[in-house]
């Protein structure tokens, strides 16, 4: 049989979404709302097949991530993560599949007083299905924001195993220069630079590197005059703040905000232009108008 692991995001959404309408509906469709329960008639079949549906298709997201977890389990320090994400969503689905028993057997005694004590604890047991499902999509957020867990390796395809290297490099560059790492994060810088050598926003960020992190602003300097941005003026954005980042670490402020106004006429309403010059003493940046 085929690996489904690919669809392991897309089924586990759907579960979260039909089991957290369906439980709603069978809750509401239990209270004494007198007038206003009878207009809300269609809850209790609607809570029925939302939470069958659901709980089926939760036995698939586990199957899914069963077959999904390898890749993410082989990352170094993430074993656990998985495990616990595993569980919780074993646990998850074995709740729910309960829910949707009490409520099949409801529906086969629909005529009967029995049904009403059967939709009652469908009800309750789901409440406590929620909370579990609750924990396993915490766990699978862990996993992936935490871990990366599956990021990039999800396609197969190596230029995103690629992106997900690149965006590693990156953080972690941004992480290191706020811890003071600045040697660090120009070893990082260099990776990066190594990775991507084509990419435009990478050469800026070298040339950033450069100021910020080895603290060569004179070198920046050279490197920036030779840029000409022509009629992009995205270029002449960037080329223009970070000669006044190079010229302010060269502890000449007043010439990086003469460069800085220079702009003012091309981007009136950049924010980071604008913050940029107040920081070194231009005219504070204009408030909206409420």
């Amino acid at each position: 049989m085929p690996s489904i692991a690919y669809f392991h995001p897309q089924i586990v959404h759907f579960v979260i979404a039909l089991l957290f309408v369906g439980v709603i509906a069978r809750i509401v469709s239990v209270l004494p709302l007198g007038a206003l329960g009878r207009k809300l008639g269609f809850a209790s079949p609607m809570a029925t097949l939302l939470i069958v549906l659901g709980a089926t298709l939760s036995v698939a997201a586990v199957k899914t991530g069963d077959e999904a977890h390898s890749p993410a389990e082989r990352v170094p320090g993430a074993r656990e993560a998985v495990i616990e994400h595993e569980e919780a969503g074993e646990w998850a689905r074995n709740v729910f599949l309960v829910v949707a028993a009490l409520e099949l057997v409801g529906l086969a005694l629909y005529a009967k007083p029995a049904s009403r004590w059967l939709k009652v604890g469908s009800a309750v047991v789901g409440i406590g299905g929620l909370l579990a499902l609750y924990k396993a999509a915490e766990r699978g957020g862990d996993l992936v924001y935490a871990y990366a867990g599956g990021v990039g390796v999800r396609s197969g395809d190596s230029t995103d195993v690629e992106r997900l290297l690149v965006a590693g490099l990156y953080h972690n560059i941004q992480a290191d220069r706020r811890a003071g790492r600045r040697e660090a994060a120009a070893r990082l810088m260099d990776e990066l630079a190594l990775r991507m050598p084509d990419d435009a926003t990478v050469r800026w960020m070298v040339l950033e590197s450069r100021i910020v992190d080895r603290g060569d602003a004179a070198g920046a300097l050279l490197a920036l005059d030779s840029i000409t941005p022509g009629d992009d003026l995205r270029v002449k954005m960037q080329k223009g703040l970070l000669t006044a980042q190079a010229l302010e670490a060269l502890g000449n402020g007043d010439s990086a905000l003469k460069v800085l106004e220079a702009l003012r006429p091309d981007f009136p309403q950049s924010p980071r232009l604008l913050e940029a010059i107040e920081r070194l003493g231009g005219p504070p940046v204009p408030q909206p108008t409420p």
